[in-house]
């Protein structure tokens, strides 16, 4: 049986412990995007840790046949959902395929890699859920090309309200195997961070945009 609050918990547990996210209130990182954030998250971490990515595959796996069933096709986003998206296709015994950030200026000019089929169902591998956008990028590739993309999987997300009204609007269901309210209450239970921490946690992921704009850059 798939209990999905221990899954939070431990998945949470490892990439705290193996500082695949990082927490760090009062010295936030700078974002790409040029948002300051007092996390950091790299899932690729994962990879280095044959327990854990051997943990992750497995929930990986099991959250798919939970929510969508049985698929065709496992694909993955370039370029961290590569690899934790062969090791499920691995696991589920299926063709896998991965979708570029941008298509190939040169050769085929391919977007999409690997053998697909037209009516193919697919269900999409990520490794972070931030706002959607590069997800749903990967997803909408694969309607075009004729898929049936069933559902979007990843190993984490911020939970920000803005990737829950993306993904609503392009009609696409998505899971994850654990959020950012179950790491920052398994963060400040276990001393990773202290109590007085959270609210300031709390109020980045309810407005990170605009949180700590003010302060000097640290990029991350």
């Amino acid at each position: 049986m798939y209990n999905k609050s221990d899954i939070e918990l431990k998945v949470a547990e490892f990439l705290l412990q193996i500082k695949a996210i990082k927490l760090q209130p009062n010295n936030p990182f700078t974002w790409a995007s040029g948002w300051k954030s007092p996390i950091y998250c790299d899932n690729r971490v994962t990879l280095s840790h044959p327990s854990i990515r051997t943990y992750i595959r497995q929930k990986l796996t099991q959250l798919i046949q939970e929510e969508f069933g049985s698929v065709d096709l496992i694909a993955g986003v370039a370029t961290a959902g590569i690899p934790q998206g062969v090791l499920v296709a691995q696991e589920l015994g299926l063709p896998f395929a991965y979708v570029r950030a941008k298509a190939k200026e040169h050769g085929t000019g391919s977007l999409i890699e690997g053998e697909i089929f037209e009516g193919q169902r697919v269900v999409v591998v990520e490794d972070l859920i931030s706002t959607g956008k590069s997800s749903l990028q990967a997803v909408n590739a694969l309607k075009e090309a004729g898929l049936s993309v069933a559902g979007l999987v990843s190993i984490f997300t911020y939970g920000f309200d803005i990737a829950d009204e993306n993904f609503k609007e392009a009609k696409c269901r998505f899971a994850t195997l654990s959020n950012y309210n179950t790491l920052i209450e398994y963060a400040a239970e276990n001393s990773f961070i202290a109590q007085s921490d959270v609210d300031v946690l709390n109020q980045w992921r309810r407005n990170p945009s605009e949180w700590g704009q003010n302060l000097d850059k640290n990029p991350a």
